[in-house]
């Protein structure tokens, strides 16, 4: 009785800290070491581009949605002030990466879209996923912290300008 209680709470100890995030990461966290193609089939490694600057990641439901399209195209319009700040954009999601090649040609988009089809780094970061994925944006700066969180389902511009007032608000301390 005693071996399989045992053996019950090590399958559980496993289970829990090897599966995915349970819960949304928030400000204070490490952002995961992630691997995805992006738009043209490269690998982006998170673990390889970290020191390099500051990362706006931002997740967001589907390629050419109304919404999205509108966030991405926000994120396109303001892409010289997030250069300005030494800021790299990137969008996810679980689209294709034909997918996310064609919304980049269709709409200009001058960042990265990564692919992500199985929602690995999805829900490492505790992003619900699916049909609906959440609308969620987060700023790493150059150590791998996220040090700022924003999260809207409507409003995608919303996550532009809070992410820009927090960024300006960052390099000016």
């Amino acid at each position: 009785m005693y071996k399989l209680f045992a053996s019950l709470c090590i399958s559980t100890i496993l289970i829990t800290s090897c599966g995915a995030q349970s819960h949304p990461l928030d400000v204070g966290a490490k952002v995961p070491l992630f691997s995805l193609k992006d738009q043209d089939g490269k690998t982006f490694n998170m673990k390889d581009s970290l020191g390099n600057g500051v990362f706006v990641i931002f997740f967001y439901p589907k390629d050419e949605s109304v919404v999205c399209t509108k966030e991405a195209c926000t994120f396109r319009d303001s892409m010289n002030l997030f250069k300005q700040y030494g800021v790299q954009v990137i969008g996810i999601n679980q689209g294709s990466v034909e997918s996310h090649k064609k919304f980049q040609q269709d709409d200009n988009l001058n960042f990265e879209l990564l692919s992500d089809p199985d929602e690995t780094v999805i829900k490492e970061f505790g992003v619900k996923g699916g049909l609906f994925t959440e609308r969620v944006t987060f700023v790493v700066d150059i150590s791998g912290e996220i040090v700022f969180k924003t999260e809207s389902t409507t409003d995608g511009k919303k996550h532009i300008r809070e992410t820009l007032a927090y960024i300006r608000q960052m390099k000016k301390n």
